[in-house]
């Protein structure tokens, strides 16, 4: 697919997006809700969760949708995530839609699970017309895991799952340990590396 033609006639710059590739219960959304309130100019968050509510509700637990199947990791449960035709659509489709909301002269924040080398492929592609920048959060297997626990609105299992795959062969313009920060702490150190 071509790059999305840029528009400059709503700001003086081309649209900055900034990508959050990360496990769950990284602190992907709230550090992009930090970055929100400190940036000199608004960025719009785009959160694949809203993409996941866009599914009609038989897609979940459906082959063409999104399948969560418990694994045993020794002993441990291990979330593991198959996705279908129909998400996999609803997943190129949401990249679209950024560059579209880009090329609108938005600037941008995105939140992500990047698990395939063919996604991120797909994201250097068709935002190739805009200041693209990827931030990979980081946190140790057992951080993640208590705050998933203490969430208690995911699956236990899916940072265990997701641990080895969503930054494996993956390049970052800054990567954040997210154990040792706050997201207000997150979101200064993206806005100044990016002069945002």
């Amino acid at each position: 697919m071509a790059p999305v033609e840029v528009s400059t006639k709503l700001g003086a710059m081309p649209a900055q997006i900034i990508i959050l590739n990360g496990v769950g219960s990284v602190g992907k959304t709230s550090t992009a809700r930090a970055l929100q309130q400190i940036c000199a100019h608004p960025l719009l968050h785009v959160s694949m969760d809203a993409f996941l509510d866009m599914l009609p509700p038989a897609m979940f637990g459906h082959a063409d949708g999104l399948v969560f199947e418990t694994l045993d990791d020794g002993g441990r449960p291990s979330v593991a995530i198959r996705t279908g035709p129909v998400m996999d659509a609803a997943m190129r489709g949401m990249r679209r839609a950024i560059a579209a909301l880009a090329a609108a002269g938005n600037h941008l924040i995105v939140d992500d699970v990047i698990l395939d080398s063919a996604d991120e492929a797909d994201y250097r592609e068709v935002l190739a017309g805009f200041e693209t920048r990827f931030v990979g959060l980081f946190a140790p297997l057992d951080v993640l895991e208590a705050r998933e626990l203490a969430r208690g609105d995911r699956g236990v299992g899916l940072s265990r799952w997701q641990y080895d795959r969503v930054h494996a062969g993956r390049t970052y313009d800054l990567e954040i340990d997210t154990s040792t920060t706050t997201p207000d702490q997150n979101a200064i150190l993206i806005r100044d590396a990016f002069g945002l």
